[in-house]
């Protein structure tokens, strides 16, 4: 049964999208907003000079508990866990006995649960693989029903600081657990625009009084998923299923910040998660065929997912994963695979679209600067 004819599933929000005139489409098992009347591009110019409010309510949110859940945690993952401060998150990454990966997330530590969101797509294999893999002491709770709503841009700090006052000290990776307007919240500093953000995780019965809440601040729009995708790649960032999935190592998904220091050296917690001997040879060695790069567009067309890519000789060498029209670096751009003695800054290659072979530089990532606050 494909996911057009089965019956998808909706999120809290799910009425005020229509409200808004949100087209919707099928999106990992939801009815999801691709754009509302605005459109995509203007989506974007207004999440990168106001604020944008993005639906992300199909994510996966669950909690572990138990005081060994971080130690557990961390046989599953090549990123330090343990030592996760109390209030703080961390991006990791679920491998596989390849070195492949097998999702992305963002674990939060509350001292005494982990708060970890998985994405959409995964959600139900991330579980299964926690239920197989952690120890009967660790108590994974699926927290299911509840939104989780992201505010971005360079306006958001201060939109939220009006609605939420202690939202205005966090930084960037800071956690908590918070009353908004008499629900308890958890909410994160952090997104998927590189802008400035929250992510805000809200009880389903209090979601669309909440939601209407923030609406009602001038600086905020609601932004689709069209728009959160040009985001992110401008951003730089990673899309799991198409510029990393099981088949991709850290090392070729070029994402080796993301593996903790303590983990990849030696000592006690070195190694120890799956696939750790084939991933921490390629660090050792840097042997890999190929790498993940970016690209600008030396002309107008935009190159999409799938398009392969080629040396100035006509030999393929590659595959674009994500491509965009890039509405705030003003050129396309697009992220891929090259073989690895291509992925030189600099590097001209050529993108064959329709039949015409398109230049492109490979560029320095994130197109457009990132914009944490980091206090």
């Amino acid at each position: 049964m494909t996911e057009s004819n089965q019956e998808l599933l909706k999120t809290p929000c799910y009425d005020l999208h229509i409200e808004a005139g949100g087209k919707m489409v099928p999106f990992a098992g939801y009815d999801m907003p691709v754009q509302y009347e605005m459109g995509v591009k203007k989506e974007h110019l207004h999440t990168r000079a106001q604020a944008g409010l993005f639906d992300v309510s199909h994510m996966g949110q669950l909690k572990l508990v138990g005081k060994n859940a971080a130690a557990a945690l961390e046989t599953l993952v090549p990123v330090d866990i343990i030592d996760l401060p109390q209030g703080k998150q961390r991006y990791a990454l679920f491998t596989n006995d390849q070195g492949g990966l097998l999702d992305d997330l963002m674990v939060s530590n509350f001292g005494d649960h982990l708060f970890v969101v998985v994405n959409a797509a995964c959600k139900a294999q991330d579980i299964a693989h926690m239920q197989k893999h952690l120890p009967a002491d660790v108590e994974i709770e699926i927290l299911e029903g509840r939104a989780l709503l992201a505010l971005q841009g360079p306006k958001a700090g201060e939109v939220l600081k009006r609605l939420l006052p202690e939202s205005a000290d966090m930084v960037f990776m800071d956690s908590r657990v918070v009353d908004f307007a008499g629900a308890q919240c958890i909410i994160g500093r952090a997104g998927y625009t590189g802008e400035d953000g929250f992510e805000i995780s809200i009880p389903g019965e209090h979601a669309e009084r909440i939601t209407r809440l923030m609406l009602a601040e001038e600086e905020i729009e609601w932004i689709g998923l069209g728009a959160r995708d040009s985001l992110r790649l401008e951003s730089g960032l990673c899309l799991y299923g198409h510029d990393i999935d099981q088949t991709t190592t850290p090392v070729e998904a070029s994402l080796l910040w993301a593996i903790s220091k303590i983990r990849r050296t030696d000592g006690a917690r070195a190694g120890g998660f799956p696939g750790a001997d084939i991933i921490l040879d390629q660090i050792a060695t840097k042997d890999v065929a190929r790498k993940r790069i970016g690209m600008v567009g030396l002309g107008k067309a935009p190159v999409r997912e799938g398009i392969k890519l080629f040396n100035a000789q006509g030999d393929e060498i590659g595959v674009v994963t994500s491509g965009t029209a890039g509405p705030t670096k003003g050129s396309p751009i697009a992220m891929g695979y090259v073989q690895t003695q291509y992925a030189v800054l600099d590097t001209e290659i050529f993108a064959e679209v329709r039949g015409k072979k398109l230049p492109m530089l490979i560029q320095k990532m994130p197109f457009v600067e990132q914009r944490y606050f980091r206090g």
